[in-house]
């Protein structure tokens, strides 16, 4: 399978020229890769301005994730600002060429940006297939809770975190996507953006993808927009989960939501 890593800056609360970039930047991607990975709230920012930045299930958005999808022939995954019964969440979304999709809300707000008192946070993790693959998918500060992407009898093969991580905590970024590679022994697919937010705040990509023994595969150069293919292989994936066999001494647990 080749993945795409779409290493941006993004333009602070304006969709369209959100937009515009990421067309220029997937122009010549149609038919070269399976996935598109875009980093978290890809069209706004990691913006608390819910109530003016949200739509809905019918928006622009998800006409555009389809839209790009459809012609490119690949998948497209990455989050954005979703209304919903009078909730705001923080919602990944799982786009399919067909136009069929799937999506998670995020499970853990990062309450330090008060993204907890504007956002619904999700109670559930999300596991899909394409194309002979399952992806286990997350959002940003999950990263830092193991629990909630511990896999369980292998049930996923890439692991996929998208994000607006800052520059100043890119050692723990770095560290725990390695991390979570290894225990789950399985590959990881980490997607940050550059620049500065409306908020001031730095961000330097150091987007990757990992291998299940932590080995990075491609990676991004800092603070440089940039989209990067990498190919990876399940049988490679299947032959060390087969010839170091750590799941089955795993601990088995149940993951309960409040």
């Amino acid at each position: 399978m080749k993945i795409t890593l779409v290493q941006s800056d993004i333009a602070w609360e304006n969709k369209k020229a959100n937009f515009n970039n990421y067309e220029i930047l997937l122009e010549k991607m149609e038919g070269k890769t399976d996935i598109i990975v875009l980093p978290e709230m890809f069209n706004t920012g990691f913006s608390m301005n819910s109530a003016m930045m949200a739509e809905d299930m019918k928006g622009e958005t998800l006409g555009w994730m389809r839209k790009l999808s459809e012609r490119g022939n690949y998948g497209m995954i990455g989050s954005f600002i979703v209304s919903e019964n009078a909730k705001f969440f923080n919602r990944l979304v799982f786009m399919k060429p067909d136009g069929s999709f799937s999506f998670y809300d995020k499970g853990h707000l990062f309450r330090m940006e008060k993204e907890n008192r504007f956002y619904t946070r999700g109670h559930k993790t999300v596991i899909d297939s394409f194309r002979g693959w399952r992806f286990s998918l997350q959002i940003c500060y999950d990263l830092r809770f193991p629990v909630w992407s511990r896999i369980k009898n292998n049930n996923y093969d890439i692991l996929v975190y998208i994000a607006n991580w800052p520059a100043s905590r890119r050692t723990v970024w770095n560290t725990l996507l390695r991390a979570r590679a290894i225990e789950n022994q399985s590959y990881v697919v980490g997607v940050n953006r550059i620049g500065k937010d409306g908020n001031d705040i730095d961000y330097c990509g150091d987007s990757v993808i990992l291998d299940p023994k932590g080995v990075s595969i491609a990676e991004t150069e800092q603070n440089r927009e940039e989209v990067l293919t990498a190919e990876i292989s399940l049988d490679y994936l299947e032959t060390f989960r087969k010839k170091f066999p750590v799941w089955k001494d795993a601990d088995d647990f149940e993951l309960l939501s409040d």
